[in-house]
């Protein structure tokens, strides 16, 4: 539960409990971060879409692209056969993210991936199986893991804004490398999701 953890992250680290008193609850944090679609897959839609953009920008692209299959999130066989190009043109995506978006559509038609087992799986095994799909890194799996599946414990070591928090927090000469985050947050655990909650919070901006 989100207040066992906040007593948790309190008890275990001394600059976790400072952000605490600072931003408040896990509500006020929670509060804070943007929300994917409710389903798995159009989460993934919307991530693929959204890599490497503000949010601002990956908000329009996404709206265009929903507007482009009908005021709805492109189903994985309309995806499939909707012509790549005039996909690309109408919503304003590269080239790499219409061949991922094709790429998470056949996993989804062809059974591959079945994203309705997703929520019963262990961490590892959702990151074995949507790190197959072209497009889906660790870092974007991580943010699924969070957002959507609401996992507890999972560390994004590849997130920028949480490697420049720890490193704002402790103090440290730069982003600490991930081994060293790891090393870091080891206290954290069972928590570390709501931990980096916190650090995204201190940024006062979404995840990078």
């Amino acid at each position: 539960m989100p207040g066992a953890g906040v007593d948790h992250l309190r008890a275990a680290d001394p600059r976790l409990a400072a952000l605490i008193d600072r931003f408040g609850g896990p509500g006020e944090v929670l509060a804070a971060r943007r929300r994917p679609p409710g389903d798995a897959y159009g989460a993934l839609v919307r991530a693929i879409v959204g890599q490497q953009l503000s949010t601002k920008a990956a908000r329009s692209i996404f709206e265009r692209l929903v507007e482009h299959f009908g005021g709805h999130t492109p189903t994985p066989r309309q995806l499939l056969d909707a012509d790549p190009e005039e996909m690309r043109a109408a919503a304003g995506l590269s080239r790499a993210k219409v061949a991922f978006l094709r790429d998470l559509a056949e996993h989804v038609e062809d059974g591959e991936l079945n994203l309705e087992e997703l929520a019963e799986l262990p961490d590892d095994e959702v990151i074995e199986q949507l790190t197959a799909v072209k497009g889906l890194g660790p870092w974007t799996v991580h943010m699924f893991l969070i957002f959507h599946l609401g996992r507890p414990d999972v560390l994004p070591v590849g997130d920028l804004g949480v490697r420049r928090a720890a490193q704002e927090l402790y103090g440290l000469d730069e982003p600490p490398a991930p081994a060293e985050l790891e090393r870091i947050a080891e206290p954290w655990r069972p928590h570390r999701s709501l931990a980096s909650l916190y650090l995204w919070r201190s940024l006062d901006n979404e995840p990078t």
